[in-house]
């Protein structure tokens, strides 16, 4: 094979199930069962995401007790974060070097590897990944269906057994595109070609409970589409079609700003966006927390 980057992407590519295969996307989705037949593959780089906002060390700890084979761990606050200054909000973006680095001390090589994440928590942190990936530019990346509880519950064993490093290289190239600020968002979301989306729970866009931040609410004029509803109960995606019925309304915008409470459990919508076929989704990468940092 002629060692160019359109022939390695296109063998990473090659990589995942045909269309028809799932229920979903496979550019964007994988099943336990195409992951355990990959498991020996030296271009799949499998991320371990699991993570708790009430115990910030559990994800951590779940990983070094049990965890797919051949996976790496990266931690929301440290890894797919940087430190939480006076604005920004409660996660923001990592500096693009520092996850880079880190993503090449794990075997990944941009745009070569295919990354798989999971988490135990219906994306709410594989899709931060997902997401996080594809805005520096790597777009061979997927989430697991059904995370490790899908993959334990098709009979697929787990390891307490810690890989070792593996030297890959990655050189990211920011899609500066694919994320707002919080003067974009208050110049923008009142545009008649713009819908802003708050990704939280319902109770929580309407201000009726306010778990995490000081204060609680919406950004005025933002419509609420729970991130939640992106899975079944058991944390599978739902059909394709039922991800575009989902965002059929919104299907005009010229523009989708998403935001959460912090820039994560948004990139799940993000996420089913592009299962729907819509690529206008943007990240307000500092979300509510960002927002009320200046209130």
């Amino acid at each position: 094979m002629p060692n160019t980057s359109a022939s390695l992407r296109d063998a990473t590519r090659s990589l995942l199930p045909q269309r028809g295969t799932l229920s979903t996307s496979p550019q964007f989705v994988v099943s336990p069962a195409w992951l355990f037949e990959h498991l020996e593959d030296p271009q799949v780089v499998i991320v371990d995401c699991r993570f708790s906002l009430a115990d910030p060390r559990l994800g951590q700890q779940q990983y070094q007790t049990s965890h797919i084979q051949g996976s790496y761990y990266l931690d929301l606050n440290q890894d797919l974060s940087s430190p939480v200054d006076k604005h920004g909000g409660r996660h923001p973006l990592p500096n693009p070097n520092d996850i880079a680095n880190k993503l090449a001390a794990i075997g990944v090589n941009y745009q070569k590897s295919l990354v798989v994440a999971y988490d135990d928590s219906r994306f709410a942190f594989a899709a931060r990944l997902w997401w996080l990936l594809r805005y520096l530019g790597h777009e061979q990346v997927a989430v697991l269906d059904g995370g490790l509880a899908g993959w334990q519950k098709a009979g697929y064993s787990v390891t307490d057994v810690i890989p070792s490093p593996r030297m890959g290289m990655f050189v990211p190239q920011v899609q500066t595109e694919k994320v707002v600020d919080i003067t974009a968002v208050k110049s923008r979301k009142d545009s008649d070609e713009v819908v802003l989306v708050d990704s939280r729970e319902s109770d929580r866009y309407r201000g009726e409970r306010e778990p995490i931040d000081r204060i609680a609410g919406h950004i005025p004029g933002a419509v609420n589409y729970p991130w939640q509803e992106v899975t079944d109960s058991s944390g599978y995606l739902l059909p394709e079609e039922e991800q575009r019925h989902r965002w059929e309304k919104l299907e005009t915008a010229e523009e989708i700003l998403v935001y959460c409470g912090s820039g994560v459990t948004a990139c799940v919508n993000l996420l089913s966006l592009e299962l729907a076929g819509i690529s206008k989704g943007k990240l307000y990468a500092g979300s509510w927390s960002d927002w009320i940092s200046y209130l």
